[in-house]
């Protein structure tokens, strides 16, 4: 089955190259493009996209504020980030925002036929020009001030439900989402507090005061 791929730039000439790069790619399939943080949001649900290609500079709402909006609504989906910012502070504001992946657009090519393989298997992806270098260690030191600050509000609540011992259809009830969304969700949140197991996620929450259970 093909990696459904939608794309958001807000220039057309970067949605065409790029969908043209991928659609050349035997095990990717581009399911649309489209400007806006709020046509990402509708399409990557109508859709049914596994990655979400986002640039940050997008009109009006940025990209990584529509990343976050984008895996509420769609949380099976991934996010790739393509931009021309290199700073640390963009890569950690992405990656805080539950992007999966972050590539620079001087890079795109075969890196990012790469990244969107990579991604889709559910591991993460920093572009070659920003691995090893003083990116890496500011996402650590960042990480390290409260990791309850890489969980969006959705995940939060999932996870408050979750370690009070509430089952997956009993969350998706109370919040209005699938049990497979829930799930979903529950697996991001592990990733990114680097938790293994729900022991685990019950002490994290006693330890930041989610919980007293």
């Amino acid at each position: 089955m093909s990696i459904r791929v939608l794309l958001v730039d807000d220039h057309a000439v970067v949605r065409d190259g790029v969908g043209y790069l991928l659609d050349a790619q035997s095990d990717i399939e581009i399911v649309g493009g489209v400007e806006t943080a709020s046509q990402a949001v509708s399409h990557a649900v109508q859709d049914r996209a596994d990655i979400v290609i986002m640039d940050i500079s997008l009109p009006g709402l940025s990209g990584i504020e529509a990343t976050q909006q984008v895996l509420d609504a769609r949380p099976e989906a991934q996010v790739l980030i393509l931009s021309m910012h290199s700073s640390p502070e963009h890569v950690y504001q992405a990656f805080r925002a539950g992007a999966h992946g972050y590539v620079l657009k001087e890079s795109a090519g075969k890196e990012l036929v790469d990244a969107v393989r990579v991604v889709h298997a559910g591991r993460t992806y920093l572009s070659d020009k920003l691995s090893g270098s003083v990116v890496e260690q500011y996402l650590r030191e960042r990480r390290t001030v409260s990791p309850l600050e890489s969980l969006s509000t959705r995940e939060r609540q999932v996870l408050e439900l979750i370690v009070e011992g509430y089952s997956s259809i009993e969350v998706a009830s109370s919040l209005s989402l699938s049990p497979k969304s829930v799930d979903t969700y529950r697996s991001r949140i592990m990733r990114k507090l680097g938790i293994g197991d729900l022991p685990g996620l019950v002490k994290f929450a006693i330890r930041h005061g989610l919980t007293s259970y």
